[in-house]
Order: C-alpha cells, then structure tokens, then sequence
C-alpha cells in the first residue's frame, strides 16, 4: 500500500530511486522558466522525460505532448509545474494513466488533491521541488 502523501526525507528518496519516467507538467520552452531547469538537471541525472504542454511541439529535442494519456509509456512520477487550482484534474489523469506519484512544484498545493490521492491510493508531493529534494539525496549518497 502507498503512502498517499510523502513528505518524510526517506518517503521522497524511497519515490526519486524507484522512478526512471517523468512526465512534467507545463514544462517550458524558456530556459529562464524553472521548470526548464528543473527538467534539464532530471535529464541529466538519468530520468527519462516526456514534456507536457499543449503550446510546444518539442523541448530540448524531445516531443511534447498534450496530456498525460498521449505518452508512449508507463510514468513513474507527473511533476507538475501548472497552477494549484489544476492538481486535482492532473491527479485525475495521472490515475488514469497509472502513474504512482504526482509530484506539485513549490508553492504548489490543493487539499482537494490530497483528499483525491488519499482515497485513489495514489503517491502524492506537494510544495516541495523535486530537483532540490534529487540533490539532497544525492548529497547524502
């Protein structure tokens, strides 16, 4: 059984070690924008990435796509750069597709998200950046 939402340091590394597909959610075509860099740091550090904007036809030469249901694979994590209003409607897709874990940027919470991960048994971050929670694991080996 999941714990539907992770905030202890070991709940995150147990998620970050075990996933290798991310789906990001509103990721930019800007390099100024942070989930930009947040992309590019977990494509380096071996995640496999599908980007997720409707408004971009591809990002750092990988093929953008508009939802969820459009990957081509199985996710492991929806890290979710979109406003908080919007993670309940992503957890819900995310169920669909059988992601584990929606992972919410910083600044990023709902509790009707919490209340629908709960009872979906669906793995769920908020408020918290999986880039900076990527490096502190890797930090502490």
């Amino acid at each position: 059984m999941r714990m539907p939402y992770l905030h202890t340091p070991q709940e995150l590394r147990d998620v970050l070690k075990s996933a290798r597909v991310v789906a990001i959610m509103g990721l930019s075509a800007k390099p100024d924008q942070a989930s930009y860099s947040v992309g590019r740091y977990l494509h380096s550090a071996g995640y496999t990435i599908y980007p997720v904007n409707p408004t971009i036809s591809e990002w750092e030469g990988l093929k953008s796509y508009s939802t969820l249901a459009d990957i081509p694979e199985k996710v492991d994590i929806v890290d979710v750069f979109r406003g908080a209003q919007h993670l309940p409607r992503i957890i819900e897709e995310a169920i669909a597709v059988g992601a584990k874990t929606v992972w919410a940027q910083l600044g990023i919470e709902n509790p009707d998200a919490k209340t629908l991960a709960e009872t979906n048994d669906i793995n769920l971050v908020m408020n918290r950046c999986m880039k900076i929670e990527h490096m502190k694991m890797q930090a502490l080996g």
